[in-house]
C-alpha cells in the first residue's frame, strides 16, 4: 500500500498548488495541438525524471518531503508536471531569434532557480547534498532549457507557436520592462541569499 504524505504544513500546499496549476497549464496548452505538445510534455517529463533520478542517486542533492514518500526518492508530482508546462510555454513563447531567445531564457531560468532557492532555504522540499551548489542548478537549467527549445522547434510547428516580437524587447515596451524587471529582481534575490549563506 502507498502511503500518501499529506500533512498540513508549507511543502504539502506548495507540492499540491505547482502540480494542480501546472495540470490546468498543460491542458491549457495541449488543446493547440494534443499530439506535437503531448510529445513535447512526455520528452520533457522522461528528460526530466531520469536526470533528477540520476542525480539523487549520486547524492547530489535530495528531497527530505515527499508527497508518496515510499514510491520514490524524489517528487515525481512536480518533476511530472511543473518542468514539462514549463518548456511548453517556453517553447510556445520562445521569440524566433537568439538575440532575443537569451534575455527570454535567462529570465524563465532564473524564476526556476529562485524558486528552487526559496524551497532550499525556507522549506524541506530539496537539500543540496555532495559537492552540489547553485552554480550547478544554474548549468543543469540553461542545458536542460536550450535542449528543450531546440527539440521543441523540431517538434511544434510554427503555427502553433506565438514567439514574442522582437519588438515587444525594444527599450520600454511590455518585453522589455517585465524581462528586465525579472532578471533585476532574481538576481538581487538570489544574490541576497548567496551573500547570507553561511560557509
Amino acid at each position: 500500500m502507498i502511503l500518501v504524505n499529506l500533512q498540513y504544513n508549507m511543502e504539502t500546499a506548495i507540492l499540491l498548488t505547482g502540480t494542480v496549476l501546472s495540470l490546468l497549464g498543460t491542458i491549457w496548452i495541449l488543446r493547440l495541438n494534443w499530439k506535437r505538445y503531448g510529445l513535447l510534455f512526455v520528452l520533457s517529463s522522461a528528460v526530466g525524471t531520469i536526470l533528477c533520478y540520476i542525480f539523487v542517486v549520486l547524492g547530489f542533492y535530495s528531497f527530505p518531503f515527499r508527497l508518496f514518500p515510499e514510491l520514490l526518492k524524489f517528487p515525481a508530482e512536480v518533476i511530472l508536471t511543473v518542468f514539462p508546462v514549463y518548456v511548453l510555454f517556453s517553447v510556445r513563447y520562445s521569440p524566433a531569434k537568439w538575440a532575443y531567445k537569451i534575455p527570454f531564457y535567462w529570465a524563465i531560468v532564473n524564476l526556476g532557480l529562485l524558486g528552487e532557492t526559496l524551497g532550499k532555504s525556507h522549506t524541506t522540499i530539496i537539500r543540496y547534498d555532495f559537492e552540489w551548489d547553485f552554480w550547478d542548478s544554474y548549468t543543469t537549467w540553461w542545458i536542460f532549457f536550450l535542449l528543450f527549445d531546440w527539440i521543441g522547434g523540431k517538434i511544434i510547428p510554427a503555427a502553433d507557436r506565438r514567439p514574442i516580437s522582437q519588438e515587444a524587447f525594444r527599450y520600454g515596451n511590455w518585453a522589455w520592462i517585465l524581462f528586465h524587471a525579472i532578471m533585476i529582481g532574481t538576481i538581487f534575490g538570489i544574490g541576497w541569499y548567496l551573500g547570507n549563506m553561511r560557509p
